[in-house]
């Protein structure tokens, strides 16, 4: 597959990374030659300086004919036409960054296929949904509802005295057939569990469940729940702005930023947000703003290493649910051993979903695991499937992928190794990111 991807920031040079470990025929295109450094010679792909906009550039970096082409510069209007005239010149799909939320409603989905672009994607509204579902499940670090909520997707930190620890997967304990650990981080480690593994202090679980038996899962891990009711963002960015927008009008939010130009922005634009002109960094700034009585503290600057910190900070003054915007990756395993609580990256968030788009057509849906080495994976089971053969036992995954949960006619259901996989199912699996092109040939007819 060749893919050309024009924008050499986070998210380009991320994906661009991340696809060359594909055997992918990549392509990177930047107008700065620095941006591009020395990328060619550390990974498989090719690097031209060039402007994503110049037909002549586009021709010669091979857009004709190519099969997908990935405009992520920094700036919507360059992303939209680099993608018409890649259209036009003979790229079989096309992708554009945006931020222009109007661009993603339904109903002008096929306005922008008519033109020739095929996909629309807007990072920081992805992250702030994760805001949203985070806050919505706040005694969990992360939630996802799977197959429109057929299945959850539960992430949680284990702590001394839960009663699910110190049981092996393959004891009595464990045979309720409630809830599945699909995954377990460990340290820096994501061990996907046998029967002899059992979950430890501290410990992160991937869990798989219905919604009727997450209260179950809760009391199993030792967790309270926790109300939500004033949440304060330190930084007025986009993610802050869709996410604020996006929670529930009953909650009080303060937003705390330092640019006075923009405080009076975000004042005009969030009519039931309260716009505070302050530093955030600021411990004395952050008590006069009630810090002590913040539910939830979401630190979502340009700065990884200010959000870092401000999350310890708010902990220290006793908020119970924090959530940092760490785009760089390097500094999300520092982030999770700090228990920062909550991380976000707005580049694997934004690169899983390109990634589904480059996979089998059985692939529903991909899900990047911001904490952990691993990937959550919706699959459609196609007739005369390989994994309809035999029973879950016997399909011989590859090390590395566990079958998490099935749904069948609309009911989530979980899996054990005698169950048998039909037709037509949606099946959950969870696995480590470089096993997800091995798993799609068992999903094949």
């Amino acid at each position: 597959m060749r893919i050309i991807i024009s924008g050499a920031g986070e998210v380009g040079t991320h994906l661009a990374k991340l696809l060359s470990r594909e055997n992918m025929d990549i392509s990177l295109m930047d107008e700065n030659q620095e941006r591009l450094g020395d990328l060619e010679a550390n990974y498989d792909m090719i690097t031209r300086v060039g402007n994503p906009t110049s037909i002549h550039d586009l021709r010669d970096i091979g857009v004709k004919g190519c099969d997908l082409f990935i405009a992520v510069t920094p700036q919507e209007e360059t992303n939209i036409t680099s993608c018409l005239i890649a259209n036009r010149l003979g790229a079989k799909r096309t992708l554009a960054r945006i931020d222009n939320y109007e661009y993603l409603l339904p109903e002008n989905k096929q306005f922008f296929e008519d033109m020739g672009l095929n996909h629309l994607i807007y990072p920081e509204v992805l992250a702030a949904n994760e805001i949203h579902e985070s806050i919505d499940n706040a005694w969990m670090r992360y939630h996802w509802s799977l197959c429109d909520g057929a299945l959850e997707l539960c992430v949680i930190k284990v702590r001394k005295g839960a009663p699910i620890l110190g049981h092996a997967f393959q004891t009595d304990f464990f045979n309720h057939g409630r809830y599945r650990v699909a995954a377990i981080k460990r340290g820096s480690e994501t061990i996907i569990p046998t029967g002899k593994d059992e979950v430890m202090v501290d410990d992160t679980i991937y869990a798989i469940c219905t919604d009727d038996n997450i209260e179950f899962l809760r009391e199993q891990t030792g967790k309270q729940k926790l109300e939500i009711k004033n949440i304060i963002f330190y930084g007025g960015s986009r993610i802050a702005q869709k996410a604020a927008q996006s929670l529930s009008e009953d909650l009080n939010i303060k937003i705390i930023e330092s640019d006075r130009d923009l405080c009076v922005k975000l004042s005009e634009k969030l009519n039931n947000v309260l716009i505070i002109n302050a530093d955030g960094s600021d411990m004395d700034a952050l008590k006069e703003e009630g810090i002590e009585d913040a539910d939830a503290f979401i630190a979502v600057t340009d700065s990884s290493e200010a959000n870092i910190f401000a999350c310890l900070a708010a902990k220290r003054f006793g908020v119970q649910k924090t959530i940092a915007d760490v785009e760089n990756i390097d500094y999300i395993p520092m982030a999770e051993g700090l228990d920062v609580g909550t991380v976000l990256n707005k580049k694997t968030i934004a690169a899983s979903y390109i990634y589904q788009m480059l996979l089998n057509a059985s692939v529903l849906n991909v899900r990047n695991l911001t904490s952990a080495d691993a990937e959550i994976v919706e699959f459609i089971v196609r007739e005369d499937s390989k994994v309809t053969h035999t029973k879950v036992k016997n399909i011989g995954f590859p090390d590395g992928a566990t079958i998490g949960g099935i749904v069948r006619a609309g009911e989530g259901v979980l899996v054990n190794g005698d169950t048998e996989i039909l037709p037509n199912d949606l099946v959950v699996v969870l696995c480590k990111s470089d096993v997800i092109r091995r798993l799609e040939k068992f999903f094949r007819d």
